[in-house]
This record gives structure tokens, C-alpha cells and sequence, in this order.
């Protein structure tokens, strides 16, 4: 026992000590693992356990004012990101098909040094987007799939940090900025209101084209298994298996948001009789809109922070639907819903659903 314990540490000391790129030691958060993958473990522990527990006998706040900070900050921040991975090489001077990693300490290989740190630190700040969850007491949204995405997202960038600080599977984090940019900005757009919703009638595309994003990640990276190139083969797997991986969770939310969307509508005024969008039985809203049926306590459970309609039910059981600026009884329609994914409608409006 003692002979494994002994060869165990000496194995990781020369990971870290001589297989490491000596150039990220002495950066912050990067001399040891333990700390991401602790702060990963303590993520998906508060997101799923501690966090709701906290909040069950509190009321949501209202995080309309903070939301729309944040994400305005989120979307500058990915944009800085996507600007400095161009920059740094992918602006002309990588290559598409083969990018070995530079190690030297030359000033563009630098950039792309920082770059990746700042791209690593960035998959903290992402945490806020559960925070804010939980905060509003919308639990149904901290599914399975958000807790996967955010929660090994930081350990897996550290690794890539760690050993192999640019190169080819840097693309990954191009490509992954860029989508955060247009992600955080409907975000921003979604969480100042009602009134300013009509600017972002393609909220329905952007599951879409996530799922495009880890097709062309897991393209991009599965291409050296049948091409020579000078970049670590273990490293091009991971970052394609996470791909694969998130293409498919990815692909179930889109497949029972959307294309089960007119299934679930006629089943629902089958079971009803009533011919409209909205539905409900006994105050219990079963339907909203046209392909975002909505369940009674709670909703759609997405991938970073869901893109779905918030309901809103008066006391006498009727949906309110927004329609040119104002809330008006009757009928939510497909062109004119809610789409508040992460914004504080809910808190704004006060509404229950009974």
C-alpha cells in the first residue's frame, strides 16, 4: 500500500512539476487542481442542495436591475475574450486544420497565455447564472444538464491551461465566446422588460445554434485523428468528447422544447376542448404559446439559463398575455409571448401560479 501511495504522489509531482507548462505555474488558481475541482464539487453541491435549501423559507428577490448589469458585463467580457483568442492567432496566423502549441515566451504566444487564463476565470463567473436562479427561487431551471455544463467546464479549462496553453483546441474557446456574447446579450435585452422584447423575436434559434457550435467544436478537433499534427492527441479527445457530450444533452432540451412542442399542443386541447394557445384547467396552466408548453410549477428545464416564457395567471385563473406593449387577458401568442429566460418578470409582475 505504501509502494502505490509513494509511486501515486511521485507520478503527480512530475505531472505537475515537469509535464506542466511552467509558464502557467505561477498564475493564480493554477499550481494545483485541487482548488477547481473543489470549487466545481462545492458549485453542483449549493446549486442542487445547499442553495435551495437556503432560499425554501425566503421569498425570490428581484434581480431585475442586477440582472440586466450582469449580463451587459458578461456580454463585454465575452467579447473581449473572442477579440483577444483572434488576436492571439486565430485572426490569420493559426491554422484551422493543425495548430501545434507555442510554449515559447514570445509576446503572441503570451497573449495567448492570458487569454486562456482570463477564458478559465471566465467559467467562474458563469456560476452567477445558477446564483441568480436560486436566488429567484426558480429551481426548476437548475436542471441535470446546467449543473453538467457550468460545473466541469472550469476543471476542464484548467487542464487545457495546465499542459497545453493555445493551439488547436483553443478554438473551442473562440467559438464558445462568441455564442456567449449572443447569449448574454439577449439575456441583457430579455431582463429590462416586457417593452424591449420584440427586439429578440430569434430567442428560438439560440438552442439551435449552440448545438451548431459543439458540431463544429468536435468537427474541428476529431480532424487529427486522421491528420499528422504536433498537438497533444489526449487533450484534442477531451475537448471533442465534450462535443459529443453537450450535443446531446444539448439535443434532448431542444427536442422536447421544440419538436415535441405541436404533440404536446394538441394533446393538450384534445385533453381540454378548449382551441386556443392557452390552456388551463382549474388555474393550472398546461400550455402557453405556440411550441413552449409550459408545466404548472415550474418550466422547460434549459441548458445555461433556458430560454422560456414566463407565465403569468390572474386570480381569477386567466393567462395575461403581452401584446404591443401592454398585458391583455385572452390568448398568449407565438409572436407576442413572454420571454424572459433570466430576467425578473416573474418578480416584477408578482404573479402565482395556483
Amino acid at each position: 500500500m505504501d509502494v502505490l501511495v509513494h509511486d501515486a504522489l511521485h507520478w503527480y509531482g512530475d505531472l505537475m512539476d515537469n509535464k506542466s507548462d511552467p509558464r502557467v505555474k505561477n498564475f493564480f488558481l493554477l499550481s494545483s487542481p485541487l482548488p477547481t475541482l473543489g470549487l466545481c464539487i462545492f458549485y453542483a453541491y449549493f446549486s442542487k442542495s445547499l442553495g435551495p435549501r437556503l432560499m425554501a423559507n425566503r421569498k425570490p428577490m428581484d434581480l431585475r436591475k442586477v440582472l440586466v448589469y450582469y449580463n451587459a458585463i458578461q456580454t463585454i467580457f465575452s467579447a473581449w475574450i473572442f477579440y483577444e483568442y483572434l488576436m492571439s492567432g486565430w485572426w490569420g496566423y493559426y491554422s484551422f486544420k493543425c495548430q501545434p502549441v507555442d510554449y515559447s515566451n514570445s509576446p503572441m504566444a503570451m497573449r495567448m497565455v492570458n487569454i486562456c487564463w482570463w477564458y478559465y476565470i471566465s467559467k467562474f463567473t458563469e456560476f452567477f447564472d445558477t446564483l441568480f436562479f436560486i436566488l429567484r427561487k426558480k429551481n426548476e431551471h437548475v436542471s441535470t444538464l446546467h449543473v453538467i455544463h457550468h460545473g466541469c467546464m472550469p476543471f476542464s479549462v484548467w487542464m487545457g491551461l495546465k499542459f497545453a496553453p493555445g493551439g488547436h483546441s483553443t478554438f473551442f474557446a473562440l467559438l464558445n465566446s462568441f455564442v456567449h456574447i449572443v447569449m448574454y446579450f439577449y439575456y441583457m435585452i430579455a431582463a429590462m422588460g416586457p417593452k424591449y422584447q420584440k427586439f429578440i423575436w430569434w430567442k428560438k434559434y439560440l438552442t439551435t445554434f449552440q448545438m451548431v457550435q459543439f458540431v463544429a467544436i468536435f468537427t474541428h478537433q476529431f480532424q487529427l485523428l486522421f491528420r499528422d499534427c504536433d498537438y497533444p492527441k489526449g487533450f484534442m479527445v477531451w475537448i471533442g468528447l465534450h462535443g459529443v457530450m453537450f450535443l446531446f444533452l444539448f439535443s434532448d432540451f431542444y427536442k422536447a422544447k421544440y419538436l415535441n412542442a405541436q404533440r404536446r399542443r394538441r394533446e393538450a386541447i384534445k385533453a381540454n376542448g378548449h382551441q386556443s394557445n392557452g390552456v388551463h384547467t382549474n388555474g393550472k396552466v398546461k400550455h402557453l404559446g405556440s411550441g413552449d408548453p409550459q408545466l404548472t410549477n415550474g418550466g422547460h428545464k434549459g441548458a445555461c439559463m433556458p430560454v422560456l416564457e414566463d407565465e403569468y395567471v390572474n386570480s381569477n385563473g386567466h393567462v395575461n398575455a403581452y401584446q404591443d406593449g401592454y398585458f391583455k387577458e385572452g390568448v398568449l401568442s407565438s409572436n407576442d409571448a413572454i420571454l424572459n429566460p433570466d430576467s425578473s418578470s416573474s418578480s416584477l409582475h408578482q404573479r402565482k401560479v395556483k
